[in-house]
């Protein structure tokens, strides 16, 4: 989804966004501290596979996916992170690793982390590794309608080593 695209399709839903621009940031927690946002208000997208279908979990920048929360969470059998190959391909208009979180466009699942449920707003990767959207939460998961669970372990980086 090119971010023309993504803007379009927040238009025609009524949703309120601002886009902000950043210089290139390869890790949100990055993303965040230069477009002046905190990062427990950024949200990555992280590609796992459930069940061996392609799916996103949507957390707080600073967390990790607990593998083992999500297959609970999803009654799988299994699940695992999913390779870039994997996944590149299903996002050609977007840069590698930079795929807003809207996979009920491309016909996936989507596992959000119930912490981003506190925050009245969200930011995410609009496409490339320059912009962000922030919107209102609400609106994302009232277009969205992703699967609301626990996901991840709080990550501190102060305790990290």
């Amino acid at each position: 989804m090119t971010v023309l695209k993504l803007k379009q399709f927040l238009d025609d839903n009524h949703v309120k966004y601002v886009s902000i621009h950043h210089s290139r940031a390869y890790t949100m927690q990055k993303a965040a501290e230069y477009a002046h946002i905190s990062g427990k208000e950024v949200a990555k997208t992280v590609m796992v596979k459930v069940d061996g279908k392609m799916a996103m979990a949507v957390l707080p920048a600073p967390e990790h996916v607990d593998l083992d929360l999500l297959k609970g969470a999803a009654g799988a059998r299994s699940v695992e992170l999913a390779g870039e190959q994997e996944f590149k391909n299903l996002f050609p208009q977007c840069d590698v690793g930079a795929m807003p979180p809207f996979g009920n466009i491309y016909g996936m699942d989507v596992y959000v982390e119930e912490g981003l449920r506190e925050d009245e707003m969200i930011a995410f990767r609009a496409g490339s590794h320059e912009e962000l959207i922030e919107m209102a939460y609400n609106d994302f998961e009232r277009l969205v309608k992703p699967r609301i669970v626990r996901l991840s372990t709080r990550y501190s980086v102060a305790t990290a080593e």
